[in-house]
């Protein structure tokens, strides 16, 4: 088998782990509560693509996109700025021309309404008017970054769906989803049995 099949194998068994399962294995890569799926609530899964922004210089994104690789995950640092919206339309635009699969940032987007309309899944903490300005030269492209507080490094996989937003080093990714399947394959069971009459904790501690 070749690395693009292993590679698109691993991509679809990831596509049907939910975050959440992965919340009852692992305790590490999670982002907070306060990055929300700002689009459409669809799980998306892929390499990650990173940049980091200071303060209003959207100056990197642009040469992001250039370095995109279909099914890229763009995540995106704003280091010291929690004020200035670096995403909008035209950079939705952008980026699903690069082929882009989703975008994660720590900080604000604007024109909500026609990311929403493009389609692209967009994750991140809120929205704001003030937007980055031109004529900057700052940030940098595929170095590791800390978006919300989580250490990314390029090429690690980020899994987004409606729980939250998690990054998993791409060593550890196919394990950790054969495990997480394994858990959610007994959920609809144990639903069943609940269903039937019996109690939660019977259900639980007679597996002890």
């Amino acid at each position: 088998m070749t690395t693009k099949a292993m590679t698109a194998e691993l991509l679809n068994m990831l596509l049907q782990v939910e975050t959440a399962t992965l919340g009852h294995v692992i305790s590490e890569g999670f982002m907070t509560p306060a990055m929300q799926c700002a689009t459409s609530e669809q799980r998306c899964c892929g390499p990650a693509l990173t940049v980091s922004l200071p303060e209003d210089d959207g100056y990197s994104l642009p040469l992001a996109l250039q370095q995109a690789s279909p099914g890229d995950v763009l995540v995106i640092e704003r280091l010291n700025d929690a004020r200035h919206a670096c995403w909008g339309a035209v950079m939705t635009e952008a980026a699903l021309q690069a082929g882009i699969s989703a975008v994660v940032l720590d900080g604000y987007i604007t024109d909500i309404g026609a990311i929403r309309a493009a389609g692209l899944p967009v994750w991140c903490k809120g929205r704001s008017p003030l937007t980055t300005k031109s004529g900057k030269t700052g940030g940098n492209v595929n170095q590791a970054v800390t978006c919300d507080g989580v250490r990314v490094t390029p090429g690690d996989i980020v899994l987004a769906d409606e729980n939250g937003v998690m990054i998993l080093p791409a060593w550890q990714a196919e394990a950790l989803a054969r495990q997480a399947l394994a858990i959610q394959a007994q959920e609809p069971l144990i639903i069943e049995r609940i269903h039937n009459g019996e109690s939660l904790a019977t259900i639980y501690y007679s597996q002890h």
